[in-house]
């Protein structure tokens, strides 16, 4: 490892001792971390040992409280850099309160800083790559259009977004289209690959065609591929100089492939001479790093060895005395787990959003109803993007004049593109995954993302992003990040012809998901104040619009105003009765009040109908109240009776209303298959009126 002139480099004595010092002072710090592991003071253990060369360098280039960092495990020596310390990355190993990246509640080495704009990490491999895409898109948006628009959001005209990777995370979906859509945008995001030749224990051949990923890459356009020695501080302190100024050039991406080490296993969980041949471990530990850069710096007579002794001793000292503070840290309170699953800001259930409806509008179905909602919200708030696929009038701004315009397979968002324009209204690729967690990225920086999932039965490429990013940011980060993200999402059958993938439901799936607010409107007004509700709260909202209703003639109702809201957690009594409770939502809400009314007239049996509007939080509330006149309590839905949505309302009135029921708990719900295409098999699996009047008859009469 020869070094070149300073001058050349453009980096003082200084610095590359301070390089060094970094380097070691990372892997002190994993050393300080196994001790404490095998003491059983801390409790998951995993190194950054062998990739200590590029980070430096790549932190050298990049600027903290600036730039934007979406850094994965191994980047302690990149965070460093940034200016986290010592001390507070041994907090997150002992899982202490006052840990700065989650106050304890994730893994060490999951970093998050949000003074040093680190976001929140997870331990999904990959997800973050489709984040840094959403953040870079934020920053270039809110320099083009911010000022103009009045949002109030920090960025810098020049900021780039930083975003890390292992060879193995290549081999996922989302690396590719991160990758498609940052080249596509020509957006300012440093991709860094860093390559140790493992995925935990499949090595890069048998992962990446040809064992090389930059190879791979060559071929998007804009996009700068440079491959480095990451054992090499100053070749990587080079090429991540031109990744990096290539970037704030507004020229395109860059990525940046750098071959590391690994010189301690994945994780202490791991033991790498299962696998890897000692032959193997001695061959790499003749590059590691820190050595060579050491050896380097005497022999080019920029310290000497007893300068080097002395930055040694510094180090250790320095771990060893966070280490101590770190171990005595206190740990959080076991009550605060708790805290911060939702907003503590913002309440949509409050009073805040029981806004009366305007008199006097005009009717409308519940596809006119949210397409003037987001018109409205969207000339109220310059923040809100709409994106997804069709969403826009037309994709070609050429022509958005001349033609009549798409705007969504069900029109729902027709006209937005041609009033608020393409930078504000705009299609994504046909990639869910993509939709979801761009908007992640934005919703960090600040913009509210209101996008479209065109179908429920498509929404599984996104789950990873909803389920363990969306509804996970605020929690795990103890409050310092969030995603209050609007997901608008067309669902469920009714539809002759839905057949298997165009029908499906599944809502119990997402309310299982902590910090995700779950609605679903039954006619246009609900939907009308509930969207306004979901964009104005402050926590991310899976918005579920029934395809059934969306031009049903009952479904229609008068525009209730520009600042109509519904609180979430309030449900509808839709029909008053005495004699028995129905429970429902979505669709059936229209077939529970058919038989109720047949009911009453015909067999005198009066039905309560409550439509619960809101899935997650619910109005148990309105329930219990409603099943202390009845003593019996139906519960109807359009999911699987099995694990369906329902079930946990049976169970729950169950556990807490047992006193006052004079009859079991009854549910009804489509049956445990998919939806066919014939309409014999639609009606026969769907609950429909008959049903309803069925499973009334029998509860009544028990």
């Amino acid at each position: 490892m020869a070094i070149q002139s300073l001058e050349a480099l453009g980096l003082s004595r200084e610095q590359l001792v301070a390089m060094y010092r970094t380097m070691l002072l990372s892997r002190r710090l994993d050393d300080e971390e196994i001790k404490l592991k095998r003491r059983n003071q801390i409790y998951f253990q995993i190194s950054g040992a062998g990739h200590e060369g590029i980070l430096v360098a790549m932190a050298a280039c990049l600027r903290p409280a600036y730039d934007w960092f979406y850094p994965y495990y191994r980047d302690r020596a990149l965070c460093l850099g940034l200016g986290v310390s010592p001390y507070e990355m041994l907090l997150e190993a002992t899982g202490a309160a006052s840990d700065p990246a989650s106050g304890g509640r994730q893994m060490p080495s999951h970093w998050g800083h949000r003074p040093l704009h680190v976001v929140s990490q997870s331990s999904p491999t990959g997800t973050q790559v489709l984040q840094a895409v959403g953040c870079a898109e934020a920053g270039v948006y809110l320099a083009d259009e911010g000022a103009r628009l009045g949002v109030q959001a920090r960025f810098e005209r020049d900021e780039v977004v930083y975003v890390s990777l292992g060879e193995g995370t290549t081999s996922q979906g989302e690396f590719w289209e991160g990758l498609n859509t940052a080249s596509n945008m020509r957006l300012p995001v440093v991709f860094l690959i860093e390559d140790n030749g493992y995925a935990i224990s499949v090595p890069v051949e048998k992962q990446t065609a040809g064992g090389d990923i930059s190879r791979l890459v060559r071929g998007f356009p804009d996009l700068l591929v440079l491959d480095v020695d990451g054992n090499d501080p100053l070749a990587s302190y080079r090429v991540s100089k031109e990744a990096v100024t290539y970037c704030r050039e507004r020229r395109g991406p860059a990525l940046v492939h750098a071959r590391v080490t690994r010189p301690y296993a994945h994780s202490m969980s791991d033991d790498h001479a299962m696998y890897r041949s000692r032959d193997e471990l001695e061959e790499e530990k003749s590059r590691d790093v820190i050595p060579r850069f050491a050896t380097a710096l005497v022999q080019e007579g920029l310290v000497t060895p007893d300068e080097l002794e002395a930055v040694r001793q510094s180090v250790d000292a320095e771990v060893l005395e966070a280490a101590d503070l770190a171990v005595a840290a206190p740990k959080p309170e076991p009550e605060q787990a708790l805290l911060h699953v939702y907003s503590s800001q913002v309440d949509p259930t409050g009073a805040d959003f029981d806004r009366p409806a305007a008199a006097g509008g005009a009717a409308d179905s519940m596809v006119g109803l949210i397409n003037r909602c987001l018109h409205e919200e969207m000339q109220r708030e310059p923040r809100i993007l709409v994106f997804g696929e069709d969403v826009a009038d037309c994709g070609k701004d050429e022509f958005v004049d001349d033609v009549p315009g798409k705007g969504g397979v069900f029109k729902v968002t027709h006209k937005l593109q041609r009033q608020f324009g393409s930078r504000r209204v705009f299609n994504s690729p046909l990639a869910e995954a993509n939709i979801v967690g761009r908007a992640i990225g934005m919703a960090t920086r600040g913009l509210k993302p209101v996008v479209e999932i065109q179908f429920f039965d498509y929404i599984w490429p996104a789950m990873m992003q909803i389920r363990n990013e969306l509804s996970m940011m605020r929690w795990r980060s103890n409050d310092h990040w969030s995603a209050p993200v609007v997901l608008r999402v067309p669902i469920g059958g009714y539809l002759q012809g839905g057949a298997v993938y165009h029908s499906q439901s599944g809502e119990s799936i997402f309310t299982h998901c902590p910090g995700l607010l779950v609605v679903m409107p039954s006619n246009a007004v609900d939907a009308n104040g509930l969207l306004r509700t979901a964009i104005r709260c402050d926590d991310p909202v899976l918005f579920l619009e029934h395809k059934h209703l969306y031009r049903q003639p009952h479904a229609k109702g008068p525009h209730p105003g520009p600042d109509y809201c519904i609180p979430f957690g309030r449900a509808a009594t839709v029909r008053p009765g005495r004699d028995l409770t129905l429970v429902t939502y979505g669709a059936v809400v229209r077939r529970a009040m058919l038989a109720a009314e047949k009911l009453a007239e015909h067999e005198g049996i009066e039905v309560e109908v409550i439509d619960l509007r809101s899935l997650q939080p619910w109005d148990r509330e309105a329930v219990a109240a409603s099943v202390r006149r009845t003593s019996r309590l139906l519960v109807a839905y359009e999911d699987h009776r099995s694990f369906g949505y329902g079930a946990e309302v049976a169970a729950w009135a169950a556990e807490e209303l047992f006193e006052w029921l004079d009859a079991p708990v009854t549910r009804l719900a489509s049956t445990d298959t998919p939806v066919g295409y014939s309409p014999p098999l639609e009606d026969f699996i769907l609950p429909q009126q008959a049903h309803v009047e069925e499973a009334v008859r029998k509860l009544a009469a028990y």
